[in-house]
């Protein structure tokens, strides 16, 4: 699978009513979140879906036209309401059919007890690529970029380590943080001088974080794959000229 040079960052998709029900917590933007920013990739988005075909069809086809990458995790199973395999085929255009590498492993892992059930889940889209899984041998798929692994983190977490050893090997591009603690103003009172910065310093991405307490505070920074040094300059700088007091905080 041919993927892009240089990738900074990675959309999660998790699907499940039980997470939107409560009935379960998401773990997966946790656990894939830190290792991809272990791997100097960042996190674009986390979309939380129902199993609802319809709803999964339209979300794939859209984030099937973006640059980024996607972790997909749930709804690959042979249950009645394991839908994501289907609408993955239907969202890149192409039919669902018996994968020979799936029906193989899902073959050596479970024998005649295979037939008629567990065999569905090797019914994929045409033209995927399987992801191993470590845990009981039922393969994962990759197409059009997107990673699709089971809702279970222990088994999702692992296929996704393998993903990035296999494709992305070469990290990403390490977003970097730098930013100062203000003090005893609001952000109204500075409203003009973040955008200033935000227009001058488009590259560098401005962020602002107040805290309530006893003294007024303020967490004012940028992020950014660039040099922040200029925009953190210009920030510092302004801020001396209004006469605000801050100190610069660690990255």
């Amino acid at each position: 699978m041919a993927v892009p040079a240089t990738i900074s960052m990675f959309g999660i998709i998790v699907i499940g009513d039980e997470i939107l029900n409560g009935r379960r917590k998401d773990r997966h933007f946790d656990g894939l979140g830190q290792k991809l920013r272990a791997r100097g990739f960042s996190v674009a988005w986390l979309r939380i879906l129902p199993d609802d075909p319809d709803y999964l069809i339209g979300e794939f086809a859209r984030t099937m036209t973006e640059a980024i990458p996607v972790f997909c995790c749930g709804g690959i199973g042979a249950t009645p309401d394991d839908h994501t395999r289907a609408c993955a085929a239907q969202a890149a255009g192409v039919p669902l059919t018996l994968h020979a590498g799936a029906v193989a492993e899902i073959e050596a892992r479970f024998g005649e007890e295979a037939y008629p059930n567990r065999i569905k889940m090797a019914e994929l889209p045409e033209g995927s690529e399987l992801i191993p899984n470590p845990y009981n041998r039922i393969p994962g798929f990759s197409i059009n970029r997107h990673y699709f692994m089971p809702g279970f983190p222990d088994m999702a977490h692992p296929m996704a380590d393998w993903v990035l050893d296999t494709y992305y090997a070469q990290g990403g591009l390490g977003e970097k943080q730098r930013s100062v603690r203000v003090y005893g103003v609001t952000e109204s009172s500075l409203m003009d001088l973040m955008a200033e910065l935000t227009e001058r310093y488009g590259d560098a991405k401005l962020f602002s974080l107040p805290r309530l307490g006893e003294e007024f505070q303020i967490e004012i920074g940028f992020r950014g794959r660039g040099d922040l040094e200029p925009a953190m300059q210009a920030l510092t700088e302004g801020l001396r000229q209004r006469g605000v007091r801050f100190e610069l905080l660690d990255d």
